[in-house]
């Protein structure tokens, strides 16, 4: 494998700079630069050299031997200062010695491929990069250190564990034990099955944490819109004015309520209009719309109209559906909250910000969001699709069981395993791992 470097330090000036060098040519290029490989974890100020021996830099260099490196190769940081014009001259020096540039998430990769990471705890470290909230960090750190790896492995241990007890059936009939009126198959299945729930569960919870929750607000013209996003934005993000139609584009708002984040995107009034300009502003409202975790539709209170039907058809099945009554204030609508079997009705004032606490506890409410970090471990949409379909096939293997089918069975327990298994990259193709790896930083 051959010998990588990157700067690992954001662009721009700073204090300090780090170049990190992975590879085996980490020792020649440190000898070539430093004048000798520093002792094995242990921080030297030296100098930094260019090929006429002239020095470029001085900082600390810390050289780690493999095995024991966060890639599992040998690996030199060198910590100089932080100008972009002295860390470019350095790296220079050190791509001339034999290594190349890094690409994106490609130190993690080999931490991965060199098994001192699973899949689950690299992903990780790229959510803890770009954790938002205290909450989020927390989370992405308790992932990293291997707790959501351990609950996964621990339901992949049962299942093997399982799978050993039922295929002893089908690789030794002679010995006609009839596993499947063993009462033991039943009571493991129940067991995978309460426990594989716990995790989904925790999973959803940090994936709210890591991706948060979009949500739409749409409507008429003048139904108060824009005087809601400010509200829950808590600035004045959006302009806001007696004119119908002020708002022609699409505008978006990043929050945090109680460490979830929401992403607020204000759309144009839902109207028929012969304004070009307007009518993009609708159809870009509606591209939203249909992609968005939940949908708040705004009418004025003061009118009797509702939701329209056309609305409600086009509405895709995932997105919730919450119908705000505006203008309390004027109106003189109690502020509350009003459920019903089809949808959450809630009245506010976006102008006086009567009722939108009611709002903001709807919000967590209906995505599931506890705020508790005791436990929490942050998770992808892609873990959730996985756990969600190995519960799949563990259902299906119950109707199995039920059905005194131990072959098929035996082959929902596997599926069940390998689906799990790709959470920590046991079962993970190339073109996954090349996916989840472009999205972290350089040096990383």
């Amino acid at each position: 494998m051959d010998t990588i470097a990157a700067i690992a330090t954001p662009t721009g000036q700073g204090g300090v700079g780090i170049i990190r060098v992975s590879g085996p040519l980490t020792d020649a290029i440190a000898k070539a630069i430093l004048g000798r490989c520093p002792r094995a974890r242990q921080a030297e100020y030296l100098a930094f050299m260019d090929a006429e021996g002239s020095v470029i830099d001085k900082g600390i260099a810390v050289f780690f031997a493999k095995p024991h490196s966060f890639t599992g190769e040998d690996v030199l940081e060198l910590h100089g200062h932080g100008g972009q014009v002295v860390l470019d001259m350095l790296l220079q020096q050190v791509l001339m010695h034999g290594a190349r540039l890094a690409r994106a998430g490609e130190f993690s990769e080999r931490a991965f491929l060199n098994e001192k990471i699973d899949l689950a705890q690299a992903e990780a470290i790229a959510d803890l990069i770009a954790a938002d909230s205290e909450d989020a960090a927390r989370a992405a750190m308790r992932s990293l250190q291997g707790e959501f790896s351990s609950a996964i492995d621990q339901l992949v241990e049962q299942l093997v564990q399982l799978r050993t007890y039922l295929e002893a059936a089908l690789d030794f009939p002679e010995e006609e034990i009839d596993f499947i009126a063993d009462s033991v198959v039943a009571i493991k299945l129940g067991e995978i099955q309460s426990q594989i729930k716990t995790v989904l569960e925790s999973a959803r919870q940090g994936c709210l944490l890591k991706e948060g929750m979009t949500v739409v607000i749409a409507g008429k013209p003048n139904a108060g819109k824009s005087s809601l996003l400010n509200q829950l934005a808590g600035s004045d993000t959006a302009i806001v004015t007696d004119i119908p139609g002020t708002t022609r584009d699409v505008l978006r708002e990043h929050i945090q309520i109680d460490g979830l984040p929401l992403h607020i995107i204000d759309t144009a009034g839902l109207r028929h209009s012969a304004d070009l300009i307007e009518q993009e502003g609708v159809r870009r409202a509606w591209r939203e719309i249909e992609r968005c975790d939940r949908l708040l539709y705004l009418i004025d209170s003061q009118t009797k109209d509702d939701v329209p039907k056309e609305l409600i058809e086009q509405l895709p099945k995932s997105t919730g559906l919450s119908v705000v009554f505006n203008k309390t204030d004027v109106s003189g609508e109690r502020n509350r909250i009003s459920e019903t079997p089809e949808r959450t009705e809630i009245y506010v004032s976006a102008k006086t910000g009567q009722g939108i606490d009611l709002l903001r506890q709807h919000l967590k409410t209906s995505m599931g969001y506890h705020q508790r970090t005791e436990g929490q471990f942050i998770a992808r949409r892609r873990h959730i699709m996985a756990i969600n379909t190995a519960a799949e096939h563990l259902n299906k293997g119950l109707r199995c069981y039920e059905d005194c089918s131990v072959e098929l069975l035996a082959e929902e327990l596997r599926l069940a395993q390998q689906h799990l298994s790709s959470i920590t990259g046991e079962f993970t193709s190339d073109d996954l791992l090349g996916k989840i790896f472009a999205e972290f930083c350089i040096g990383k």
